[in-house]
């Protein structure tokens, strides 16, 4: 418990654990893939699966970063990007913001020592390895589609270990304190049960 309550404690004081994903040559095969990934240009739909739904979830979270990013629109905009871009990755939207917590303490334009830019802390070699030349990482959709897809990546590639696919992206695998810290924000501070809507009675 008590460390528990030292890591949220880090995490509203520091806002952000930046780390570097780490170089890795990929098959040309995964390369494609990723790079389709991050390619797709098809505008985006709603993820959710009814409006009511939308309704709720946006209600839940976006009170929780209303400190971090004051403008409603903006938090909104946010808010339903990280919702697409994680559910197009079969990914936890709650999880991602706990990962932006984390990385950039949902910092824009925040780099860390090691180079890794934007919301999601992507590493610039991304860029090269399966995006465009004119890939803006500091762009909210682009830093979103680009986190979630190499998450994906490296959750495939330990088959299904979140505590390992973590350490990859923070490029800390092995050592404790990036997972926890990364599952403490998404539980604690990012937890959501959806509410029980109940049937409408007789009139």
């Amino acid at each position: 418990m008590r460390r528990l309550i030292a890591v949220l404690l880090f995490l509203n004081a520091s806002g952000a654990f930046a780390g570097a994903q780490v170089y890795e040559p990929l098959s040309a095969s995964v390369q494609a893939a990723l790079h389709k990934a991050v390619s797709d240009s098809r505008p985006p739909s709603s993820s959710f699966s009814d409006p009511m739904d939308a309704v709720e979830w946006l209600a839940a979270m976006s009170p929780r970063l209303e400190k971090r990013i004051p403008n409603r629109e903006y938090r909104l905009d946010l808010l339903r990007s990280v919702h697409y871009e994680a559910t197009r990755a079969g990914l936890d939207p709650q999880l991602v913001l706990g990962l932006m917590q984390v990385e950039s303490g949902f910092r824009k334009y925040a780099v860390s020592s090691a180079g890794a830019r934007g919301y999601m802390q992507v590493m610039p070699f991304w860029v090269k390895l399966i995006g465009r030349p004119d890939d803006n990482l500091f762009d909210l959709r682009t830093s979103l589609r680009y986190g979630c897809t190499i998450l994906r990546h490296y959750l495939d590639i330990e088959k299904g270990d979140l505590y390992r696919a973590l350490g990859r992206y923070n490029g800390s695998l092995g050592r404790p304190e990036y997972p926890n810290m990364v599952r403490a924000a998404w539980q604690n501070q990012w937890g959501y049960e959806k509410p029980v809507r109940l049937a409408q009675g007789p009139r």
